[in-house]
């Protein structure tokens, strides 16, 4: 039997991840007479919905809620988690994700061989590491004078601290090493220090990770105007006359589909599937797809020197693992536009040489972000004649590294060096690039901009310059090269889109066409 969907709501958003719960909540709390809907082509994976899986405390649990998120099929198909699970090491996905199944490389160009996807309630934010950086110099987004402000309000909703893992007993020895090594001439601001977590310390010492559950909190849960449906995909969204209508969906239980009226729509399906979306509603403008963006990942690790066993140590445990050496942050400067997070790891990558145990905590995995050149050319095109898994329009990603991003990576894996230098003995001969798309950080195909240029599909609220009612969310917003982790400004790119709509729907300005919006 169909579900009772709803016939017509005031705000329709499509993808239930942390930019997708940001427009609910800010909804929720600052317009709570307006009813709300939220509709999430995958399952829900647990309870409350949107939980983080790092917060499912039974293996077997946390381990079928990763395997539910992994897409059309994902329980009858081989998992693509290991190397042994495939033929090319460049093709393995984390668990909880789910890859592009073809269209991901074009002969002559990198690709995306790692390009990947999450379909559960919550998104990718049920799977992600947490870390909430904030962009500096030019990671920035130059045309927005409330950054700050709208930042503020992302740490806000997704728990933001640095004070997580204060009681490391090796994160000062960390941090103090790196600090040594990078902090000359760095400004205040800008030198090394803890890592900003979405996580909450609770009074008992446990660790708990936010998402897209800790964004939507009580207030939207208990919201009588809010509603979720779990497997319901949208097909597309309805327009008419240069103003969003509604959305079609089709309930993926059944397969029946129903057209739903909404006077603001807000698309927030993730990098890749947003611009999708959108073309399949016909909503095609020239940027859309184009300077798409991935952040080129380099992995080194070390086993900490002159440590012996810290006082307090404890042993590894999952979801406290952090709390040997804690999380330290190298931030992104102009002089280094590269953005370095040091955290250790349960385990050595490669043997080591005695047969002692490390002590907890002491071997550390070092990994550089890089931003990347942008360029239009980098895209993904939609297909007219194909389709996927979902019966949506085929993906084929051109991508390019140019010789720019190649010598940022050569001064990333420099950078990486001196690093590991400073703390420790290597445990690899040198470091390591992962295949392009593993950082999962995919940004600027529905990018933000000043005007309508044709350059950007969306402006500084992220209502899309053709259609008015249409907003766009996720980390495909933000229109810089950045090399810091994107959650936290994509959601504050957020709660600016959601406080636009509050102002819209309440009357606070008038609702915009296509030919209003470029005036504006």
């Amino acid at each position: 039997m169909d579900r009772s969907l709803p016939a017509r709501v005031d705000v329709a958003i499509v993808g239930s991840g942390p930019t997708g719960a940001a427009y609910a909540r800010i909804l929720s709390e600052e317009s709570p007479s307006l009813s709300v809907a939220v509709f999430e082509a995958g399952p829900l994976i647990a309870s409350p919905p949107g939980i983080h899986v790092k917060n499912i405390a039974d293996p077997d649990l946390r381990s079928a809620a990763q395997r539910n998120s992994e897409g059309p099929g994902a329980v009858t198909r081989p998992a693509m988690t290991s190397a042994e699970d495939v033929r090319d090491a460049q093709r393995r996905a984390r668990p909880g994700t789910f890859l592009l199944k073809t269209g991901y490389q074009q002969p002559g160009e990198h690709g995306l061989p790692a390009a990947a996807m999450s379909s559960n309630v919550g998104g990718m934010g049920a799977h992600w590491t947490g870390a909430c950086p904030r962009p500096g110099d030019e990671e920035r987004i130059p045309f927005l004078p409330d950054l700050d402000v709208l930042l503020s309000e992302a740490e806000r909703l997704l728990h933001v601290t640095q004070h997580a893992f204060d009681d490391a007993p090796l994160s000062a020895t960390v941090r103090g090493r790196l600090a040594a090594a990078f902090d000359d001439d760095r400004p205040p601001g800008r030198r090394v220090q803890p890592m900003p977590l979405a996580v909450e310390r609770h009074d008992d010492g446990r660790i708990t990770w936010s998402g897209s559950d800790t964004v939507f909190a009580d207030v939207t849960r208990s919201n009588p105007n809010f509603a979720l449906f779990p497997e319901t995909l949208a097909t597309r969204v309805l327009t008419s006359g240069g103003q969003v209508q509604g959305i079609h969906v089709r309930d993926q239980r059944t397969g029946n589909e129903h057209a739903i009226a909404a006077r603001a729509v807000v698309v927030a399906a993730d990098s890749l599937r947003t611009p999708q979306l959108l073309w399949a509603s016909g909503v095609r403008p020239a940027a859309l797809g184009r300077y798409l963006n991935d952040q080129p990942q380099v992995l080194f690790a070390v086993r900490l020197r002159d440590i012996g066993t810290p006082a307090g140590a404890r042993p590894p445990v999952e979801s406290t693992l952090a709390r040997q050496s804690g999380v330290s942050w190298v931030p992104y400067t102009s002089a280094q536009p590269f953005h370095g997070q040091v955290m250790q790891v349960d385990a050595s990558p490669v043997p080591l040489a005695d047969a002692d145990e490390p002590a907890p905590g002491s071997i550390v995995g070092l990994g550089w972000f890089c931003a990347k050149d942008l360029q239009p050319c980098d895209r993904i095109e939609f297909s007219d004649a194909t389709v996927d898994d979902y019966s949506m329009p085929a993906m084929q990603v051109h991508y390019t590294l140019t010789g720019r991003d190649l010598a940022s990576i050569e001064a990333a894996a420099e950078a990486v060096l001196v690093a590991a230098d400073a703390l420790g003995d290597p445990l690899d001969h040198e470091p390591f690039m992962l295949p392009p798309g593993s950082s999962l950080h995919y940004q600027g195909t529905v990018r933000m901009g000043p005007a309508d240029d044709g350059t950007s599909v969306c402006g500084p609220t992220c209502e899309v310059w053709d259609v008015g009612g249409l907003y766009v969310a996720g980390n495909g917003v933000i229109p810089t090269a950045t090399a810091c982790n994107p959650t936290l400004t994509s959601v504050a790119l957020a709660v600016a889109g959601a406080r636009d709509i509050a102002r819209r729907l309440e009357g606070k300005r008038p609702a915009t066409s296509a030919t209003a919006s470029r005036a504006e």
